[in-house]
């Protein structure tokens, strides 16, 4: 499938099946698009997703009951976000969606047999660069735009309540997400005069940005931004212990020294709340190894130590608390490689990248 060069592709836009996920990576405006260059566009029916059905059925898609993926013909594209339910199933279509799965996380082995077994193909959402080796779309920006949002408000609740966040709500903005965070540290500054200190780090990357700009549009000065300079001399940094909200947005790649241990937080430290945007929660080589489970919009926070307090949010889809926004941003950036898929080198790249894991995978 990938790598021929075809006239017409069918693409499937499936629903998710991780709770709480509302974006979807293409939006009627992009289908439409895809559409008017002579492509099919069949949108599974979904109750979660941030647009409704019938904007897609208005621009020409043909929408169809959700999980029905399975039954189409295999050179249909089954296009989505999240992971798919662990199973034993074959796998006999080209998926184009975050797998998780080329970084040692477990159950990397189990997913790529079943594209083996099933003759299908995953064009991981991931790993699809341009020829510098960028990626082509990604939710970065939202996702520590988002990361750095939650973890002040986890501060504010700290500060305000000593108890951590409850269930987390949707915003259907950027702007009510910041006026929101605004009333918290401003309710903090009235009660103690305190204003809180983040670190952000990887701080130059699209994520980092996306944390730094939320921060200083809530009016905060006062943001350390740490990135490859700051970083050089390797880790744990005990320098991490003298901010209050710590961001991490790096991209993890190779293995590094932990920037922050167990050991390294029993020391004095001012450092309260740990935002994992990159969230590399089970990946061997997690530079924060100081919490084991992730967290979710219904449960947002874990609180790592009691005294004095230490809390963690690691929830690995950020961007969906503002959904429309996020799914915008990325169907823009997806869109110009779905109308040349599977026939460029971004594509071509891809592919070579998942026969590589899987001959791994499948190794005795």
């Amino acid at each position: 499938m990938p790598g021929q060069i075809v006239e017409s592709l069918h693409f499937w836009l499936r629903g998710e099946y991780k709770p709480l996920e509302k974006r979807t990576p293409l939006t009627p405006k992009h289908a439409q698009q895809l559409i008017q260059n002579g492509h099919r566009v069949t949108v599974e029916r979904s109750t979660e997703r941030c647009i409704p059905d019938e904007e897609y059925e208005k621009v020409g898609c043909t929408l169809a009951d959700y999980g029905s993926w399975k039954n189409t013909p295999k050179d249909t594209i089954i296009l989505g976000l999240k992971e798919l339910p662990e199973s034993d199933e074959p796998l006999n279509h080209t998926h184009v969606y975050f797998g998780h799965c080329y970084k040692d996380q477990s159950g990397w082995k189990e997913l790529l047999k079943r594209f083996h077994e099933g003759n299908g193909t995953l064009l991981d959402l991931e790993f699809l660069v341009d020829d510098n080796g960028r990626r082509v779309a990604a939710f970065g920006r939202s996702a520590g735009f988002i990361g750095m949002a939650v973890g002040l408000k986890q501060w504010a609740a700290q500060q305000l309540t000593g108890e951590t966040l409850q269930k987390l709500n949707y915003y259907a903005s950027s702007e009510e997400l910041i006026k929101d965070i605004k009333k918290d540290l401003e309710s903090v500054f009235a009660k103690n005069g305190k204003r809180p200190i983040p670190l952000v780090m990887g701080a130059l990357g699209r994520c980092g940005r996306g944390a730094v700009d939320f921060a200083e549009r809530v009016g905060l000065t006062d943001i350390l931004k740490w990135d490859l300079a700051e970083t050089k001399k390797g880790g744990p940094f005990r320098e991490l212990l003298d901010v209050d909200v710590f961001i991490n947005c790096i991209y993890l790649s190779a293995p590094i020294p932990p920037f922050l241990t167990t050991e390294l937080l029993k020391e004095q430290r001012k450092l309260s709340v740990m935002v994992d945007v990159s969230c590399d929660t089970f990946n061997p080589r997690n530079p924060v190894p100081v919490y084991s489970e992730t967290t979710s919009f219904v449960r947002p926070t874990l609180r790592v130590i009691e005294e004095p307090v230490f809390d963690v949010i690691a929830i690995d889809h950020l961007p969906s608390l503002v959904p429309l926004e996020s799914s915008n941003e990325f169907s823009e950036q997806i869109t110009p490689h779905l109308l040349n898929c599977c026939n460029s080198p971004v594509w071509s790249r891809a592919e070579k990248l998942f026969q590589e894991k899987t001959t791994l995978a499948l190794a005795p």
